[in-house]
């Protein structure tokens, strides 16, 4: 009697990285390619190489950062959204910060976790996206589901967290010292549209001029910044 042919060995899933870190990319190609069942299939430092790059390979999942070369990571993850693509994402991020893993949610990725968890974490959440559940730190987790429960409006929340995805770009940028032109060759918008992004933040956060923008937002960056170190 003929034995019965032995199941099928799955392929590996494929992971498109993107971080414009070289080390970053070199400790998660190195420690992807140690398993078993995934290979890197492609890396990019920035959106326009990303979309390529995603479009080319058509990876099973694709590790995302916030902070890019000359873009956004959640820019990324909207125009990913935005061209059909159903690709499972997940932000590797060094902010443990519920401020931008409900953004990174909300625009589309299916999992965020720090880049300072252990290996066998990072892993775990690389396999839970692939397999299209959700995953997120259990800190994150607790502050989200909180505010679920206690149907917390936007009127409850820090005046930050209030600002829109590209006004909180700019409000960061503004912390980090650059000039209204820097700000705008950085997010390919023109001056105009960034003294209008301008001049919202200083609505919502009820400002009354630049130099009491400059000075919150140097604060901001810097509090925020304190948090991850």
């Amino acid at each position: 009697m003929k034995p019965p042919d032995p199941s099928p060995v799955a392929s590996p899933k494929r992971v498109f990285l993107v971080d414009d870190h070289p080390m970053v990319r070199e400790h998660l190609a190195l420690m992807i390619e140690q398993q078993s069942d995934m290979r890197v299939c492609g890396e990019a430092v920035d959106l326009p190489q990303a979309l390529e790059g995603i479009g080319l390979t058509q990876p099973d999942i694709a590790i995302i950062d916030i902070s890019l070369s000359s873009s956004n990571g959640l820019d990324l993850i909207k125009e990913i959204r935005s061209r059909g693509w159903s690709v499972p994402i997940l932000v590797l991020s060094m902010h443990e910060d519920s401020l931008y893993a409900e953004r990174a949610l909300r625009a589309g990725a299916l999992g965020y976790i720090n880049k300072q968890e252990s290996s066998k974490n990072i892993l775990m959440a690389i396999r839970r996206v692939i397999d299209g559940q959700i995953h997120v730190s259990s800190k994150i987790s607790e502050i989200l589901l909180k505010r679920v429960i206690s149907g917390a409006e936007k009127t409850d929340m820090s005046p930050v967290a209030m600002l829109a995805d590209r006004e909180l770009d700019v409000f960061q940028l503004i912390g980090r010292g650059l000039s209204t032109r820097k700000i705008a060759e950085s997010l390919g918008l023109s001056i105009k549209t960034i003294e209008t992004y301008r001049g919202r933040i200083k609505e919502k956060l009820l400002i009354n001029d630049g130099v009491q923008l400059l000075r919150r937002a140097m604060q901001w960056v810097e509090e925020y910044d304190a948090r991850d170190r």
